[in-house]
């Protein structure tokens, strides 16, 4: 099948890209130096000369705290930007994939978000990634049925995205073991950490199929951020009783934009799809680690 991958130099974009070639495909791999997603001429001539017959939409603003300070530049780019791919998309007979988050609920539910739980975002960034998945279901005249199928297109949220390539929390908490003897994260957000390695062939399987809504697709297990440190610093053979718990409340400073508590994802549709669920997170971050560090 022919795949154009948006957001393709970014840390999930550039894992897309190696698995969607590795399984036989073509790609034409656009990053924001070869696509402005912003720009709907600009999206239009390179859908057009591209005509591929799926589009994978990776390419956002996923910086969250930045996004709280810029409301409208976080609109443009997530929400107007997935717009401009959609029509594009619909002009060539191609279907889409967005990329979308865990940070669309609003995290206070107990057990874990399933596909069809009504979302709630509690930050800009939360808010501008929803706005992109009803540009989806408005171009399959859906108005607000989120459990609906999406003719053809399909919503893909993850959540605690890790990889080899770009930044990330397992490059941060090392960064931080190389100069702190101790290391504070919170212990009241919980979520399932998800390796680029892991969810880049699920998606891409996903985009060259017949599935079509809305799909959680996480590695299995779910920690806090604390848990999530100590789990970094085993895996590099350092002393995880260096990381000392802390609360949201009690972060200093404050972060900007609010974060979901519970951030865990059910794998609901993959499972009724009878699909393999991706390996407890423990599997790739050691792999991400022994990577990074070797």
């Amino acid at each position: 099948m022919k795949l154009l991958i948006t957001g393709a130099a970014g840390q999930l974009g550039t894992d897309l890209v190696l698995s969607a070639r590795l399984a036989g495909h073509e790609v034409v791999a656009c990053s924001h130096h070869d696509l402005e997603i912003t720009n709907a001429n600009d999206v239009h001539r390179v859908v057009d000369k591209a005509s591929p017959e799926t589009i994978i939409h990776a390419a956002a603003w996923t910086a969250v705290d930045a996004c709280e300070s810029d409301p409208k530049k976080a609109m443009a780019i997530n929400r107007d930007g997935t717009s401009n791919i959609v029509r594009a998309a619909q002009a060539v007979g191609a279907r889409v994939l967005y990329i979308s988050t865990d940070y669309v609920f609003d995290g206070t539910k107990t057990d874990p978000y399933i596909e069809t739980d009504l979302p709630n975002p509690q930050s800009v960034y939360g808010a501008s990634k929803l706005a992109g998945e009803r540009e989806l279901e408005l171009a399959s005249d859906l108005a607000s049925d989120l459990a609906s199928d999406l003719t053809g297109n399909m919503i893909v949220r993850t959540s605690w995205v890790c990889g080899e390539y770009g930044a990330n929390m397992v490059k941060t908490i090392l960064r931080l073991a190389a100069t702190n003897s101790t290391l504070t994260f919170v212990d009241d957000q919980i979520g399932c950490p998800t390796f680029t390695s892991d969810a880049a062939p699920m998606i891409v399987q996903l985009a060259t199929s017949n599935h079509r809504g809305i799909w959680h697709v996480t590695n299995q297990g779910a920690t806090s951020w604390f848990g999530f440190a100590r789990d970094v610093l085993t895996a590099a053979g350092l002393d995880p009783n260096r990381v000392v718990a802390t609360t949201t409340k009690l972060l200093t400073p404050s972060r900007p934009a609010k974060r979901p508590a519970n951030s865990v994802l059910a794998n609901e549709e993959i499972r009724r799809a009878n699909l393999p669920l991706l390996d407890d997170y423990h599997i790739p971050l050691q792999r991400l680690v022994d990577r990074l560090t070797s």
